[in-house]
């Protein structure tokens, strides 16, 4: 829980920096951000990154800020400036991984490479060597350079005595002390090596070190070993003695092997900082109650948003519409059959190792795989943290036995050791379901599953269609209650699709039918051969409208891959693809597709506005700390990374901003301005009045409409949103339905309108101008 003397941001604002947009550039940005009414800005990793990294996640040495991104001095600069103005600084770390694509750029690896068991390192990642024989093995080799008999040398292997090491194409490896002697041939030197180049598909199977996921150019480090969480965090623990950083975001601790270890480890080297983590809960649980951090990054806070602002009536309409043939898609069937299919082949060397472990018990069962895959295929959470969260472990062995009977024996034999706190297997199961739930539900299921694709987001389920305001309050009393200081937010530099995006898909769950027939006669025109994948390509590119055809190839390329059904990475399929080339074209050059297209526009865009508006003032105003994430200040129609991820024009939101301030009120248009409108009032009344923000309480509006108003006081802040605006329009608008206000004088931040409490008072008047209103009690 909330350490209660840390300091707590009244908002974070995240850059993504790169060696375009580096330390220093960044910097120029605070007096805008200041002025936007930010508390803290929030930097990607900034630690020694691979070269040209455009993210920061593939860390090659954690012992210096990233010379692409300006280094250490830069940093320092950044962080003065900061000071200057106010503003704290949260930096994203990595503890999970480290990059390993060119091993010459990780000293640590290097190290590995070139002395095996004996480095310094070798303790530092998670490497099983027995299962190499005693070698690290390496999936790089390329189909055209693998040995045509036995004992052949790999093709492109070159050996460099001078320099001591070995090259393959362009990459080079260390050379082991005398393992290339004079005449030896380039067999007898790799055989001499510490590591094994192998085949870069036997990486899925043969893998013998832990990796992020299924890449295998990340790999895992230990940092529950003491020594190498000190050497992986020295940097960082530097930038907090000097105050240089005031908080840090965790990536990814469900890779680590004891999270809440971790967490304490760390708050007792910070004295008890500020620290969030990316941990994706699902459904009703909960982080542990013991971890050591003020909460999650937010994804949970998204989910409700978006499922609030969704018409429930049009779920079975779209369920049809999306299914096969008129029936619809069995989600939990889906996602079961994905992650089985991704512990069977992309993440197999995982489950190998784990079935390693328990065979190492004494236990003989040729099905142990097998049970160990259909148990990971069945946890309904990311992971547990035993002994906290063994009901979900409980939970997917029972349901592993129920869905495969003749499993249901080797599952109770290995059971007990998966069960236990200490056991080694169990330890690396808990690594392992969260990066089997993550691939086959985010990166796979997410493109299979199209009934209404602003839900099929990180962090949420797509199962569930729409929350109602009542269920909303709940929720977010809870989050008073539990986690006041966890952060929320709407994008990130992981969402699926922007918040803009989603917020006009969304528009659709209230033209269900027209939707139905747009994409009947868009189909016609430039059919998709699979139903669920045509719902999902028009709705991205309604949701992204207007957007290039550059960028919406390249989306609907990623997605269907990602889908791994008609194409994937591996095995690009060239007709499906072209499917999806021409769908983009005939928006562009076909005038059918095109009107067809203008037409959806129109009829969500004003609705899309409002959901936008109605989705930024009660993220940026409900319990928790609220991000924004870069640019989305203004509209940001983005698809996902690399699209979300793009550089941001700050001169046009510092002309928009500059005019806000001086009295400018913006009409609701493409322009942006009524978002860094609300944006703007939002933080800044966070800002600068934080008592405002003290508590909750849903309040609900009376009259005809009032199920179209999503109300709640925070104190002494109220936020009002609309929900199902063409409804509301379609209904008769606002006349009639009233909102009670508090005893007291209220100003709207947004328009400086004033109203008397103490009685109802007409929304009419009160979202006259603008869908959503922000008022503040003087």
């Amino acid at each position: 829980m909330t350490e209660t003397m840390m300091r707590i941001p009244s908002s974070t604002y995240r850059f993504q920096l790169t060696s375009e947009f580096d330390l220093d550039v960044a910097a120029e940005q605070l007096p805008y951000l200041e002025r936007l009414g930010v508390g803290w800005v929030y930097l990607s990793p900034i630690l020694q990154a691979a070269p040209g990294s455009t993210h920061g996640y593939d860390v090659v040495d954690p012992s210096k800020v990233d010379d692409e991104r300006g280094g250490r001095e830069a940093l320092e600069r950044f962080s003065a400036k900061a000071r200057e103005l106010g503003l704290g600084v949260l930096v994203d770390i990595v503890p999970n991984h480290m990059g390993v694509d060119t091993p010459r750029d990780n000293p640590w690896w290097w190290d590995v490479l070139a002395h095996g068991r004996d480095a310094a390192h070798a303790e530092s990642f998670d490497i099983d060597w027995e299962a190499g024989d005693g070698k690290l093995l390496i999936p790089t080799v390329g189909d055209d350079d693998m040995p045509r008999e036995r004992g052949d040398a790999i093709a492109n292997v070159t050996v460099d005595r001078e320099a001591g090491v070995l090259r393959y194409h362009s990459t080079e490896y260390p050379l082991a002390e005398g393992s290339a002697p004079e005449g030896a041939s380039v067999r007898e030197v790799l055989d001499n090596q510490h590591y094994q180049l192998i085949h870069w598909r036997q990486g899925d199977s043969r893998l013998n070190y832990r990796r992020f996921f299924t890449i295998t150019s990340l790999a895992g480090i230990r940092v529950e070993d003491d020594e190498v969480f000190e050497e992986a965090h020295a940097e960082i623990l530097d930038w907090m003695r000097h105050r240089l950083v005031d908080g840090l975001r965790i990536d990814h601790p469900d890779g680590l092997r004891d999270p809440g270890g971790y967490l304490r480890h760390l708050a007792d080297r910070t004295r008890g900082a500020y620290v969030l983590v990316e941990k994706i809960l699902e459904g009703d649980e909960s982080l542990p109650a013991d971890w050591r951090t003020a909460g999650t990054t937010g994804y949970d806070a998204l989910g409700q948003i978006d499922r609030v602002l969704v018409d429930a009536d049009s779920e079975e309409f779209l369920d049809e519409l999306a299914g096969v043939d008129g029936t619809p898609v069995d989600w939990e069937q889906l996602i079961h059959e994905a992650k089985r299919a991704v512990a069977d082949v992309s993440l197999n060397a995982e489950i190998r190792r784990i079935a390693r472990e328990l065979r190492s018990t004494g236990l003989e069962d040729d099905l142990i795989e097998d049970s160990v895959a259909e148990i990971a295929a069945h946890f309904s959470v990311y992971r547990s943290y035993l002994p906290t969260g063994s009901n979900h472990l409980a939970d997917a062995a029972d349901a592993a036995k129920e869905q495969r009977p003749d499993l249901a024996a080797s599952i109770a034999r290995i059971l007990p050791f998966l069960e236990a706190p200490e056991a080694e297997a169990a330890l690396r199961l808990q690594q392992t379901t969260g990066m089997i739930m993550a691939k086959a539900v985010e990166d796979r299921s997410f493109y299979r599953y199209a009934r209404l694709t602003s839900l099929n987001e990180v962090g949420g389920d797509p199962n569930v269609f729409s929350i109602t305001p009542e269920r909303f309050h709940e929720l977010q009393t809870a989050r008073a209650r539990d986690w006041p200081d966890a952060m929320t937010t709407l994008s990130t530099h992981d969402t699926k699709r922007g918040e803009d995006t989603r917020a006009r898909i969304t528009a659709l769950s209230e033209v269900a039918e027209f939707w139905a027939e747009s994409v009947a006669e868009l189909q016609n025109v430039a059919p998709i051969d699979d139903n669920a994948f045509a719902q999902l390509t028009w709705q991205a590119i309604i949701g992204a409208w207007p957007a290039s055809r550059e960028r919406l190839n390249a989306y609907l390329e990623k997605a269907a891959r990602e889908a791994d059904l008609h194409t994937s990475w591996t095995n690009p399929n060239e007709t499906f693809e072209e499917q999806l080339s021409s769908a983009v074209d005939a928006v562009f050059d076909n005038p059918v597709a095109s009107n067809i297209v203008q037409n959806v526009v129109a009829e969500t865009q004003a609705a899309g506005w409002s959901n936008s508006l109605t989705a930024k003032v009660v993220q940026l105003t409900m319990p928790g700390v609220p991000d924004v994430y870069q640019g989305t200040e203004l509209w940001t129609r983005t698809l996902v990374d690399p699209d979300n991820r793009q550089s941001v024009d700050y001169s046009s939101r510092t002309a928009a901003l500059d005019a806000i301030l001086h009295g400018a009120v913006p009409e609701i248009d493409d322009s942006g301005a009524a978002k860094l409108l609300v944006t703007a009032a939002c933080l800044r009344l966070r800002r600068s009045r934080p008592e405002l923000f003290t508590e909750y309480e849903g309040i609900t509006a009376n009259g005809p409409a009032a199920e179209h108003a999503l109300a709640f006081s925070r104190g002494g802040a109220i936020t009002i949103g609309t929900r199902l605006p063409i409804g509301l329009e379609q209904g008769g608008g606002w006349i009639g339905t009233t909102i009670p206000l508090p005893e007291g004088e209220w100003i709207d931040q947004l328009t400086a309108a004033v109203y008397t409490g103490g009685k109802d008072v007409p929304l009419a008047a009160i979202l006259q101008q603008y869908p959503v209103a922000l008022l503040a009690k003087s």
